[in-house]
């Protein structure tokens, strides 16, 4: 087999092949073969006749064709990674000669992936998400911690921000239609309600600001995102207040936190609750630093993002968010149903994410390229037994399953955008919002840094139920 490849506009490629007749006479002895398994020889089993009989009773013409039908994709595969092109679509196949005998040469047309020539992405300013740990913030995470050990007591006052009330919540004067049940009709019963949640709607938190326990009013409101299909729909609710009550915190002491909290004192409390928040944050926005990076690599490039890339990342998103919610016992009708989202408007945004993941694919590439960033053996080896624990299958077998399915270069190539993508990362210049360069470096021990940080989130995620 013989293959040449011309260069076209837009991004196509001309892949012509040619096969030698003699070359070609064993698709059709497998063709013959096929066809055998179908045709009925008398003193022959399935599949056992001989390709002279076949011939004699269909023709020659009907194992040619059947060979050319099959072997084709075959030829066109392995001319694809003999001259180690990038296709990113199916061809468009035209066989030029031999359909009826001698040699056989044929055209493929096919889209491949763009060469992205990238500047600029040298220390890429971009702007990353982070705040300064300062004495409020400080504060606010002493009063988490001594909420964390508040005790609630009912109180006679008027309800006001903070405070929890127990509430009987039903839409007034509204009776199911014909399409709902009452279930659909909003009513609840003994309701813990946190005032300043606005979990319902803003105008049923503004009507129980000033309320007592033992009252009652109605509001007219407008349903939240949080009431799903609802959402937006303006109701009138009657709501009662059983009880109200009032968090109340335990002074801070030294004595206190030293019983209560693993400090010993509230300055030791204090510092290191600093210390911790600001590792969060450099850690929240060293995540961050990453994303942002592929994002601003993304807009560098110039060229709009190859339709079959696009439509090949979307397919694969919509089955992940399918897979997820499988696992969940749901489908994307009932996600819909249950949120109300619009489908086209999910899938535009979905197309919106996979078009830039696509430019970034591009830009990395390039970076690849530019910097001559490659995947050593090592490297791919390390990759490989990473593979094999993950799936829980011995090295050897992982290795002949990606040389047998021709992804071992494809994983090389993944490691080698990894890399790229480090690059980039360690070089990205962090700014705020305004552009001003800030420092996000985590301390030299990142481990420890990590500690501290999961600690906190601990304290926070405690707290917060």
């Amino acid at each position: 087999m013989q293959a040449t490849v011309e260069t076209l506009e837009d991004n196509r490629v001309k892949l012509t092949v040619a096969v030698p007749a003699q070359e070609f006479e064993s698709a059709i002895d497998a063709a013959f073969k096929k066809i055998a398994r179908d045709v009925r020889m008398p003193g022959f089993r399935p599949g056992k006749a001989p390709r002279k009989l076949l011939e004699a009773r269909i023709g020659s013409e009907a194992g040619r064709q059947q060979a050319l039908q099959d072997a084709l994709p075959t030829y066109y595969a392995d001319a694809v990674i003999e001259n180690s092109i990038d296709v990113i679509a199916s061809p468009e196949l035209e066989i030029t000669s031999g359909q009826e005998d001698g040699d056989v040469e044929f055209v493929a047309i096919v889209q491949i992936r763009p060469i992205v020539i990238l500047s600029g992405y040298e220390g890429l300013r971009v702007p990353v998400p982070y705040t300064a740990v300062d004495n409020e913030m400080v504060e606010a995470q002493v009063k988490r911690v001594r909420e964390q050990h508040g005790e609630w007591v009912d109180i006679e006052r008027p309800l006001a921000t903070d405070d929890y009330a127990t509430l009987d919540i039903e839409e007034a004067d509204r009776e199911p239609s014909e399409e709902e049940t009452p279930v659909d009709v909003l009513s609840l019963h003994d309701f813990g309600y946190p005032i300043g949640s606005a979990f319902i709607a803003d105008e049923l938190d503004q009507g129980l600001l000033g309320a007592k326990a033992g009252e009652a009013f109605e509001v007219s409101c407008t349903f939240n995102d949080r009431m799903g299909r609802r959402s937006g729909e303006v109701v009138n609710l009657r709501v009662v207040v059983k009880t109200a009550q009032e968090r109340v915190l335990p002074d801070l002491t030294d004595e206190w936190v030293d019983d209560n909290t693993e400090w010993d004192d509230v300055a030791s409390m204090r510092e290191q609750i600093r210390t911790r928040s600001d590792l969060m944050a450099r850690a929240q926005a060293q995540m961050a630093l990453r994303d942002a990076t592929i994002a601003a690599l993304a807009a560098l490039v110039t060229i709009d993002a190859p339709e079959p890339l696009v439509d090949e990342e979307l397919r694969s998103r919509i089955n992940n968010v399918a897979q997820q919610l499988g696992q969940q016992g749901a489908t994307l009708d009932q996600y819909f149903q249950a949120t109300g989202e619009d489908p086209t408007a999910f899938l535009e945004n979905l197309r919106d994410h996979a078009n830039r993941a696509v430019l970034a694919d591009l830009a990395l590439r390039a970076v690849v390229a530019q910097e001559e960033i490659s995947a050593s053996d090592a490297e791919l080896e390390d990759e490989i037994v990473r593979v094999s624990t993950r799936v829980g299958h011995k090295v050897d077998k992982v290795r002949r399953d990606l040389v047998k399915g021709g992804m071992l270069e494809a994983v090389r190539s993944d490691i080698a955008l990894g890399k790229a993508l480090q690059f980039l990362v360690d070089n990205a210049v962090p700014v705020d919002e305004e552009g001003n360069v800030i420092d996000i470096a985590l301390p030299d021990a990142p481990e420890v840094a990590a500690s501290e940080a999961e600690t906190l989130e601990t304290h926070e995620s405690v707290t917060e139920q």
